[in-house]
């Protein structure tokens, strides 16, 4: 039997899927239809790092250095006591017309990508333990159509399955505008301001937030 937080997952890309996906130019349609969020396996390093690696070089949204290499990179993504996730799906671009032949489709569907990715962990060790903590990213190519949304849902689902029994973010720049208000709206409440606590590359020095949700029905 599907859950009621499967089920809201579900209906999320089913309706992202029809209402979100046109596509933008230079870029293929993402079909959320067929996206899946499963754990990560040392097959998707590669693509982690690409999300990753452009996520943290813009130095806007991370606190990490933005010229973190490779390995370091995914030795903080995969490390040990973290669970590290991938959100898959197809993507579909534009079918290339062969002369003579008219009936060629239109379109290509290509192999299946990762489209995100996101960690959950334990905030802290010992008497902190019980309260998770999570990071997200989401490729640039598959920006605004719900699939942060899709991950921040599931890895809520997941944290609960664990036995968490809230999720805390601890550094969450006030400038990161489409993440506050994602976490705002799935139950997340600012309950503590670091001022200038960050140093953005075109804002100079800007707040960060704690943000807190209990899990506990």
């Amino acid at each position: 039997m599907q859950s009621k937080s499967s089920a809201a997952l579900a209906a999320l890309v089913r309706s992202d899927s029809c209402g979100n996906c046109g596509k933008r130019s230079g870029w293929p349609t993402i079909s959320l239809a067929t996206m899946r969020i499963r754990p990560a396996t040392d097959a998707d390093c590669d693509a982690v790092w690409n999300i990753f690696h452009k996520v943290v070089a813009a130095g806007d949204t991370y606190a990490l250095d933005p010229n973190i290499s490779r390995e370091d990179a995914l030795a903080y993504w995969f490390a040990s006591g973290t669970r590290t996730y991938v959100a898959e799906g197809d993507a579909v671009g534009d079918g290339v017309a062969v002369p003579g032949k008219p009936t060629a489709s239109p379109t290509i569907t290509r192999a299946r990508q990762v489209l995100g990715t996101y960690i959950l962990r334990a905030n802290q060790s010992g008497g902190g333990s019980h309260v998770a903590n999570a990071g997200f990213m989401v490729s640039a190519s598959a920006r605004g159509l719900g699939i942060g949304r899709a991950m921040a849902e599931h890895c809520l689902s997941e944290a609960r399955r664990l036995g968490f029994r809230a999720m805390q973010f601890n550094y969450v720049i006030a400038t990161n505008t489409a993440a506050i208000r994602l976490w705002q709206d799935l139950g997340f409440e600012i309950v503590g301001t670091l001022v200038s606590a960050f140093r953005h590359p075109d804002k100079g020095y800007v707040d960060v937030y704690v943000m807190y949700r209990s899990l506990v029905s």
